[in-house]
C-alpha cells in the first residue's frame, strides 16, 4: 500500500511529460479532461516488491515461496508478460489479435507450470474430470478475467474496486484453508490497489490503464484457480466464478449483445453496466458505490459457500443469489419479456453499414495525398445520411504546426458544394447544421485533427450503430493519413494552394 501510494504521483507525473494521457475523444468516455492512464505501472511495481523483498529474506513465509518454484516463477514471468503488454497498449495501441495472442501465449505457460481446472465439482455426485478439456478451459478461465476486468475499467475506482473486493475473498478463502502463499499474494495485491485508490477514486487523478486492469484480471484468475486448485468442496469451481461475478457478467452480456446485434465483438459500446446505472440518473459515484455494494454480495455469498457442505443450503444460496441477479438485471434493462423483433433488422443494418465502409477504406489505402483522402470521405458521408461533412487534417508536412488543413462540403441530392481547401489557424469555426457529431482522428503519438458531419433529418442524437460505423471508417482515415504525412516532405502541403484571402467560406443550413 505505502509503494503504490507514493509511486502513483510520481507515475502520474511521467504520463503528463510524455503525453500519455486518456482523452475524452469518444462518446464512451465519461471524464470530461485528459487524465493520465499509465496508474498500473505503480500496482505492478509495489505488488511485486514485497514479494523480492521476501525472496532475498530468511523467513518462514519467504522460504516457502523459494520452494515453490514453479508457483513463483509462474506469477512473477506471467505477471510481468501482462504488464509488460498493457504498456504497450496503452503508449502505442495493440489490436485484439495482438493481445489475444500474448494472454493465450501466458495462460498456456501458466497451465504447463500447475496452475491447471482439471475437475468441475458437482454438487450432486462426484466431481467431473475435464481431462483434455483441462487446457482449453484453463486457457478461457484465464484470458477470460483477464479481459473482464478490462472491460469493466469505465469508471473512477471501478475495476480498483472490483478487484480490491475479490481479492479480499481469495485472501479470506486461502486463510480458512490455511494457504500461506496466497495470503501473502492476495495481501500484497491488496495493498498495492489500496494505495492506488487514494488517487484513482472519483474524481480520479490518474487511471490504470490497460496495464493495471490487465494485471489485476491475470493475478486474480491464477489466484483463485491456486485457491481452489486442491479443494474437495462441492461448490469449489463456484467460488471464483462468483467471486468475479460482476465482470464475469458484464463481458457475457457485452459479447451477447455485440452478437445478437451484428456489431464487432470487440468494438466498444455504451451499455455495459455501469453506463446503464448511469442512464438511470446516477451519479459517477453513486453508480460505483452499487456496484461495489453488488461485489461484497457477491463475495459474500463465494464466502458462505466455502463453510457449507449442504446441498440444499447450497442451492437455496444459488436461487435467491440468480433471482437477485435477474431484478437487477431487468431494472436495468438487459431483460424485456417483449418480442424485439427490430433485432434481425438491426443485425441486417449493422452489417450493411460495415459492408458499404469497406471499399472506402481500400481507396484510402491507396490515397497519396490529403486531397485524395478527402474525396473518399466526402463520397463515404452519404453512407452515414449525412448532409453536411467537414474534414480537418492537422501539420500535414507544415513547418507550422498550429495550421491545418480543412475541407467542408455541403451534401444534397441534386448537388455537393465543396469549399476547398485552406490552410488556416486551428480557431477557423466548423460548419454548422441542426445537428452535429465529431470525431476525433486519434493517432499513435497525437490528435491528428477530426472529421464532422452534420445532418438535417430532425435527429437529436446518434445511434451507436452509425456511431461505430463512423468510428471504423476514423481509423482507415487515420491509417491513410499517417502513411501519407510519412512520404510527404516538410513544406508547403500537397494538393492545391490557398485562397489569396486565406478564409473560408463555409456553406451553411
Amino acid at each position: 500500500m505505502l509503494c503504490a501510494a507514493l509511486l502513483t504521483p510520481i507515475v502520474r507525473r511521467f504520463a503528463r511529460r510524455f503525453g500519455a494521457l486518456d482523452h475524452a475523444l469518444t462518446s464512451r468516455k465519461i471524464h470530461g479532461l485528459a487524465v493520465p492512464r499509465l496508474g498500473g505501472i505503480s500496482i505492478v511495481i509495489a505488488f511485486y516488491a514485497p514479494l523480492l523483498g521476501l525472496l532475498f529474506t530468511q523467513t518462514g513465509v519467504g522460504n516457502t515461496l523459494a520452494a515453490e518454484k514453479n508457483f513463483s516463477l509462474g506469477l512473477f514471468l506471467g505477471g510481468i508478460m501482462i504488464a509488460a503488454l498493457g504498456v504497450y497498449d496503452d503508449l502505442r495501441g495493440a489490436g485484439a489479435r495482438k493481445k489475444f495472442a500474448v494472454q493465450f501465449a501466458v495462460a498456456g505457460m501458466m497451465y504447463f507450470l500447475g496452475f491447471r481446472v482439471e475437475a468441475i465439482a458437482n454438487p450432486f455426485g462426484e466431481a467431473i474430470a475435464l481431462g483434455w478439456a483441462a487446457l482449453p478451459f484453463t486457457l478461457i478461465w484465464i484470458v477470460g478475467v483477464i479481459n473482464a476486468m478490462n472491460l469493466i475499467d469505465g469508471l473512477d475506482g471501478l475495476a480498483g474496486g472490483v478487484a480490491l473486493v475479490a481479492v479480499a475473498t481469495i485472501f479470506l478463502v486461502s486463510l480458512q484453508r490455511t494457504q500461506p502463499l496466497m495470503i501473502l499474494f492476495s495481501a500484497a495485491l491488496g495493498g498495492a490497489v489500496v494505495g492506488f485508490l487514494f488517487y484513482n477514486f472519483n474524481p480520479a487523478s490518474i487511471f490504470m490503464g490497460d496495464t493495471g486492469s490487465m494485471f489485476l484480471g491475470f493475478v486474480l484468475a491464477t489466484s483463485s484457480i491456486r485457491t481452489n486448485q486442491k479443494s474437495s468442496t462441492t461448490v469449489a469451481v463456484l467460488i471464483p466464478i462468483i467471486t468475479l461475478g460482476l465482470p464475469i457478467l458484464d463481458t457475457l452480456l457485452a459479447m451477447s449483445r455485440r452478437a445478437v446485434r451484428g456489431r464487432p465483438l470487440f468494438r466498444a459500446d455504451k451499455e455495459h453496466i455501469h453506463h446503464r446505472l448511469l442512464g438511470l440518473g446516477l451519479s459517477h459515484r453513486q453508480a460505483v458505490l452499487v456496484l461495489y455494494g453488488m461485489c461484497l454480495l457477491l463475495g459474500g455469498v463465494a464466502l458462505v459457500l466455502t463453510y457449507t457442505s449442504s446441498v440444499v443450503v447450497t442451492a437455496m444460496l444459488l436461487a435467491v443469489l440468480a433471482l437477485s441477479v435477474f431484478f437487477f438485471l431487468r431494472q436495468l434493462g438487459y431483460i424485456r419479456f417483449e418480442v424485439n423483433h427490430l433485432l434481425s433488422d438491426q443485425r441486417r443494418r449493422n452489417r450493411a453499414l460495415r459492408a458499404a465502409v469497406r471499399p472506402f477504406a481500400d481507396r484510402l489505402r491507396r490515397a497519396t495525398g490529403a486531397e485524395e483522402i478527402w474525396e473518399v470521405v466526402r463520397e463515404a458521408s452519404p453512407v452515414f445520411e449525412a448532409s453536411a461533412v467537414s474534414l480537418e487534417l492537422r501539420g500535414a508536412g507544415m513547418s507550422d504546426t498550429r495550421s491545418s488543413m480543412i475541407f467542408s462540403s455541403e451534401l444534397r441530392a441534386d448537388r455537393t458544394e465543396d469549399s476547398g481547401l485552406v490552410v488556416v489557424d486551428e480557431t477557423t469555426p466548423t460548419p454548422t447544421s441542426q445537428f452535429r457529431a465529431r470525431f476525433s482522428l486519434v493517432g499513435i503519438k497525437r490528435e491528428e485533427g477530426h472529421l464532422e458531419l452534420g445532418w438535417v433529418d430532425a435527429r437529436k442524437e446518434l445511434d451507436r450503430d452509425t456511431e461505430i460505423a463512423i468510428e471504423l471508417f476514423c481509423d482507415y482515415v487515420v491509417d491513410a493519413y499517417e502513411r501519407v504525412r510519412s512520404r510527404t516532405p516538410m513544406g508547403a502541403p500537397r494538393g492545391r494552394e490557398p485562397s489569396a484571402g486565406g478564409g473560408l467560406d463555409l456553406p451553411r443550413n
